[in-house]
């Protein structure tokens, strides 16, 4: 295997100084927000920096910065769409049931980790997990929803617990 070199502080401290601005007007203009737009530029350098591509290799920084800070804006609306559904859930909850604010941050974080480590998964493989863990259905019951073998499912089953496995690592 390659070893890839991380990013030299200097040539990430380049990228930023000379693009970081354009990024966050770029963003800006989409979410209509200063302050979220600092936020996901931010991310986005962060990103790049976690990256393994290597920063001399970018000869295009900023359709490079556009490609990551597209993916973290499409996370953004996602996040925000889940926090929005979960919120009308809640309204929808009797006074004496409603959780307290700690634990509502609790369950938004806790569903917001679940809904990315579910995104990396294909649809059909999502839905049987989902099926199995949410609705205890067995393998022959979601076989039969998906109109597919048995067998077929234990093999979506296996990539989803592999997919969790994995991130978890």
């Amino acid at each position: 295997m390659i070893e890839v070199a991380p990013p030299t502080e200097q040539t990430l401290h380049a990228l930023y100084r000379d693009h970081n601005g354009w990024l966050q007007n770029w963003l800006k203009r989409r979410l209509g927000n200063a302050w979220d737009a600092a936020d996901l530029s931010q991310d986005t350098f962060l990103r790049v920096l976690a990256s393994a591509q290597p920063l001399a290799e970018v000869h295009e920084p900023r359709a490079y910065l556009l490609t990551v800070g597209k993916r973290l804006l499409s996370n953004f609306y996602a996040r925000r769409s889940l926090e929005q559904a979960y919120l009308q859930a809640l309204a929808q909850l009797p006074e004496e049931s409603m959780p307290s604010p700690e634990q509502r941050w609790l369950l938004l974080e806790t569903l917001q980790a679940l809904d990315e480590l579910l995104d990396g998964m294909a649809g059909v493989v999502r839905r049987a997990f989902l099926w199995s863990q949410l609705e205890g259905l067995g393998y022959r019951e979601i076989a039969e929803r998906l109109k597919v073998s048995e067998r077929t499912v234990k093999r979506y089953m296996a990539q989803a617990y592999e997919h969790c496995l994995m991130a978890e690592s």
